[in-house]
């Protein structure tokens, strides 16, 4: 049995929808899902417990799916079961993105579950190469598109975020901890001219297993109002939600949607 651990965004709901079995879907307390109701709700403090009650329903596989927050941990509240993994909890609330998800992964591992990327258990997230959109990539896009593959690469090493817009070879935004709407909405009214492409990959070398970067229809929204020109994804590296959506977004705002070889 598949558990989906979920956080807010639609991923969750979508990965839930393409099960033909039931999943079992749980929420930490302080990251409760905003699109699929929880059957499970957990705290930190009580993850060794929450694993137990997961092997009781019968659950062997787990999937990390949507936004969550970086909970307070209450010390008197942490119970029995949940005490050995104190240390490694508390060095990944203090750790950046990728050793926080690494340290989460370890302990599901740990305590005996295959954990399950959100694309190994939903497959059609992810495009595969292509021009998706009526509006092509130019010349000066794909030049875009090379400079923003050579940022995330130096954003990686500072793990500060998957996504950058780039204008003329420059880099005009870079994601940050809010998120790459927030770096959009950034863009909006700015006096600093128009075109240039949104860019967006997993980091190199990233763990895909968890927090692979996703767009949905909202993204390609604040591109248009951003000035950009288009979208470009690193084909089969990206999720993308309510696809036939995002495609009719940008063919209607006139952006092109580019899958792009990595």
């Amino acid at each position: 049995m598949l558990a989906v651990i979920a956080g807010t965004g639609l991923l969750p709901k979508e990965i839930c929808d393409r099960q033909t079995r039931r999943a079992l879907i749980c929420a930490m307390e302080g990251s409760e899902p905003d699109c699929v109701d929880a059957e499970i709700s957990f705290r930190i403090e009580h993850l060794g417990s929450f694993f137990a009650r997961l092997k009781s329903a019968g659950v062997t596989e787990v999937c990390l799916a949507g936004a969550v927050s970086r909970p307070p941990i209450d010390p008197t509240a942490i119970d029995a079961a949940t005490l050995p993994m104190v240390p490694v909890i508390q060095a990944a609330l203090g750790a950046g993105d990728d050793g926080a998800l690494r340290a989460v992964m370890g302990l599901i591992e740990a305590a005996g579950f295959t954990l399950r990327a959100a694309h190994e258990v939903a497959p059609e997230l992810l495009m595969a190469e292509s021009v998706a959109s009526q509006v092509q990539p130019g010349a000066i896009d794909k030049a875009d598109a090379e400079r923003g593959a050579e940022v995330v690469a130096a954003m990686s090493a500072a793990d500060i975020g998957q996504c950058c817009a780039i204008r003329a070879r420059q880099a005009i935004a870079v994601e940050n901890a809010f998120g790459t709407n927030w770096m959009l909405q950034s863009l909006v009214n700015r006096p600093d001219g128009q075109g240039g492409i949104l860019f967006k990959a997993p980091k190199p070398g990233q763990d895909r297993r968890a927090d692979l970067p996703a767009i949905g229809p909202q993204t390609v929204e604040l591109a248009a109002k951003a000035g950009l020109s288009g979208i470009v994804l690193e084909a089969g590296g990206v999720i993308v939600l309510e696809q036939d959506a995002v495609i009719a977004a940008c063919d209607r705002l006139g952006l092109f949607l580019w899958l792009r070889a990595s």
